[in-house]
């Protein structure tokens, strides 16, 4: 039995996309069992439906966070959701939310975290003048792109960059290591020390 997904977008879905084609291309062992939006203009609610999936979009507009994840949490579990991924989801999650699946969530973030994380990580690498960004995969706690980290890929900065360039040959490496960490978190061959994820259980 194939382990079920709950990927949850407020943009153009790209990452869950790349997550689709690599189930149906075989590269990952898993079904995406619902989508889920938190403003009907999430581009990625269309994409979704067009590939079959279920897709729906909850409002978060006006509601207070743990409000809002109670409703997130009651239609995650009536879908036997085992690992949430965070794809482009503009929201903080709340300590309730966290509880409810312990080690089980996944964010992607376009930085090597700790650094830049929040908004706008490509503009910050920019105005830093780093030589290197890249993106992350790590595991959800309730602080801001803090969690154990569980997949890196680095992106060289080049000279003549701008947010959007680096932003797409970052959005490449998203594309291949979510989908990596996905198969890892499913699979369970791994333990957590401290805030790292080590190979082998």
């Amino acid at each position: 039995m194939k382990k079920r997904l709950g990927i949850l977008i407020s943009g153009r879905g790209s990452n869950l996309e790349a997550i689709a084609d690599n189930i149906d291309a075989g590269r990952l062992e898993a079904q995406i069992a619902l989508v889920i939006a938190n403003t009907p203009r999430a581009a990625g609610l269309e994409r979704a439906r067009a590939r079959g999936l279920k897709a729906e979009c909850i409002r978060s507009r006006a509601m207070e966070r743990e409000d809002y994840d109670r409703l997130l949490v009651e239609r995650l579990r009536a879908e036997r959701v085992e690992l949430v991924c965070l794809a482009g989801f503009m929201r903080l999650l709340s300590a309730y939310f966290v509880e409810q699946f312990p080690q089980r969530i996944l964010n992607i973030h376009p930085s090597l975290l700790p650094a830049f994380p929040g908004l706008e990580a490509q503009r910050q690498a920019l105005e830093h003048g780093v030589r290197f960004s890249g993106c992350t995969v790590h595991f959800v706690d309730e602080r801001l792109d803090a969690g154990p980290i569980v997949a890196q890929a680095a992106v060289p900065v080049l000279d003549g960059d701008d947010e959007a360039a680096l932003a797409a040959r970052i959005l490449a490496q998203e594309h291949r290591i979510y989908s990596e960490a996905i198969a890892l978190a499913l699979g369970g061959d791994y333990r957590i020390e401290g805030r790292r994820v080590l190979r082998g259980g």
